[in-house]
């Protein structure tokens, strides 16, 4: 468990399995000291001064020398079949449009198209200000599967409570509501998209080297959250322990897939939250 205190006026808690999040108080932030404090932790090495000549959508820049430049640790609505998509996009161009900015490069460096993998900063009066924290803020964008350093999560996730419980952007259209694990069909609607589902853990199992987290009986027709044995040491060492999620209400975030009944690999830890309390 991690307990985090910072204050800027009043106190921030938090108290949380590392990325299994469970957050306790998010009132009245200073939103410029926060995001100061978790920038050093977001990417990694020194940052490289860049200029944005255009925005290709609402999670990609493009430089001045052609390169693409993929947002990091966020997924926002890129598709114009997505609702909100054009607002994100001009809401990126308006922050930064035109602007130098600063990266911090991730490993991989590149995504499968090439598109540099960055974390991405506004530097203002010395303070290193995350463009993607600043999305999330305003209910541009959510948290990813990935976000690459875990005080850089723990803000990500703290902004992003914030934004969803004051319905801010995306967070006031139902089309991006959290979806109840207890509805399958509804969940097997997102088939594909980016989606947060919530709902109590009714056993865990393991088989055949894949740990299996169901939220019903019936594996072959209720939500089912996955995780590879392989890549349990990955959720062990986050606080993430998937034996003992049984009975636990939990929100999972991912790409909804179907086998059988709506199905969620998770590959990184942050993909799931502990929900109950908060």
């Amino acid at each position: 468990m991690i307990g985090l205190t910072m204050t800027c006026g009043r106190v921030f808690g938090l108290l949380l399995p590392v990325l299994a999040i469970l957050i306790v108080a998010t009132t009245n932030i200073c939103a410029e000291e926060r995001r100061g404090s978790i920038a050093s932790d977001c990417g990694s090495g020194a940052a490289t001064a860049v200029t944005v000549a255009a925005i290709a959508d609402a999670l990609t820049l493009v430089l001045t020398d052609g390169r693409e430049v993929r947002l990091a640790g966020i997924e926002a609505p890129v598709s114009p079949n997505e609702p909100l998509s054009t607002v994100a996009a001009a809401a990126l161009s308006a922050l930064i449009g035109g602007q130098n900015v600063a990266l911090k490069y991730l490993e991989p460096r590149t995504d499968r198209y090439g598109r540099i993998l960055a974390h991405v900063f506004i530097v203002r009066g010395g303070v290193e200000q995350s463009v993607q924290q600043s999305l999330i803020a305003a209910g541009h964008a959510r948290v990813a599967v990935r976000v690459w350093g875990k005080s850089c999560a723990i803000g990500f996730f703290a902004t992003e409570h914030a934004a969803r419980a004051a319905k801010m952007g995306l967070w006031g259209d139902p089309f991006y509501d959290i979806k109840n694990a207890e509805n399958p069909a509804g969940i097997l609607a997102e088939r594909g998209r980016f989606t947060l589902v919530e709902g109590k853990v009714a056993s865990v199992r393991e088989s055949g080297g894949v740990i299996y987290i169901n939220f019903g009986r019936r594996w072959s027709e209720d939500f089912t959250v996955t995780i590879l044995k392989r890549d349990e040491r990955k959720f062990l060492s986050a606080g993430v322990v998937p034996r003992t999620l049984s009975g636990r209400r939990i929100r999972v975030r991912g790409y909804i897939e179907e086998r059988g009944g709506p199905w969620i690999e998770a590959i990184a830890p942050e993909q799931i939250e502990i929900a109950e309390g908060e």
